[in-house]
């Protein structure tokens, strides 16, 4: 009996010890319950947020902030948001390779 509650101790140990840790900034489910298609006006965006899918949420979420504080989850798959993901991704990388590089002296 006392081999058994050992053992039972035992694995319970090396399972909890084996999973990750969640820290407050993990989220363990998808942001966007429901997404728009609509297409926004630049003028009324003020940022784009891009979260790849991952063990949090099997799919890539887009969520714009308006700019009157409004936040909206937009459909990657509609053809305007993959157009403007692609502009942001490829302004992002031109102003990467533009960057001085840093000195270490």
């Amino acid at each position: 009996m006392k081999l058994c509650i050992l053992l039972l101790f035992t694995a319970l140990l090396v399972i909890i010890n084996g999973m990750p840790s969640i820290s407050r900034d993990y989220n363990t489910h998808c942001r966007c319950l429901q997404v728009e298609s609509r297409i926004i006006p630049p003028d009324s965006l003020r940022s784009i947020k891009l979260f790849p899918e991952g063990p949090h949420c099997s799919e890539t979420e887009v969520i714009a902030s308006l700019a009157n504080g409004e936040k909206v989850c937009l459909n990657p798959r509609s053809s305007w948001v993959k157009k403007l993901v692609r502009f942001i991704l490829e302004k992002q990388l031109h102003q990467q390779a533009a960057a001085p590089p840093k000195n270490n002296a």
